[in-house]
């Protein structure tokens, strides 16, 4: 009985150690990423393209919306490998801190992750040191996504 007991408390603590990691997505206010873009076509078609609604996915929280039943199929076989960075926030305002709305023709693909920026600006400043700021992105990322994730 007291291996049980000690069994079920060993397993009670170490629950939380197990619970779901923080999620923080920009999403519009019905949940669609990207605003609705393809991300799989910032890879396939080297620019963005807006998704169709007969084609859409859902991944952890966010909705995607695909130009075409392949492109869906293709994000489904390897999610991670299309979406967006950092959630779908410019990657630039994360290396300054902050949490910062993108326009999609601003996105980059960097060692074969989708970036997405503010503005064409924003990226240009990114680019001028992309290595360091995209390590400054990553640090601060941990934070805020422990800070203001659910």
């Amino acid at each position: 009985m007291k291996k049980l007991l000690l069994l079920l408390l060993t397993f009670g603590l170490a629950l939380p150690a197990f619970a779901q990691a923080k999620i923080l997505l920009n999403l519009d206010k019905t949940g669609v990423a990207i605003q609705g873009y393809d991300p799989v076509a910032f890879f396939a078609d080297n620019k963005p393209v807006k998704g169709k609604l007969e084609f859409p996915a859902r991944q952890k929280g966010a909705l995607y919306y695909f130009a075409s039943n392949e492109h869906r199929e293709l994000f489904k076989s390897d999610p991670a490998k299309y979406k967006p960075a950092f959630g779908g926030y410019c990657a630039y305002g994360l290396s300054k801190g902050k949490l910062v709305d993108i326009d999609v023709d601003a996105f980059q693909i960097v060692n074969g992750r989708l970036l997405l920026q503010y503005s064409k600006g924003a990226r240009d400043d990114f680019n001028k040191d992309a290595k360091g700021n995209l390590a400054k992105a990553e640090a601060n990322w941990a934070g805020l996504l422990e800070k203001k994730g659910k």
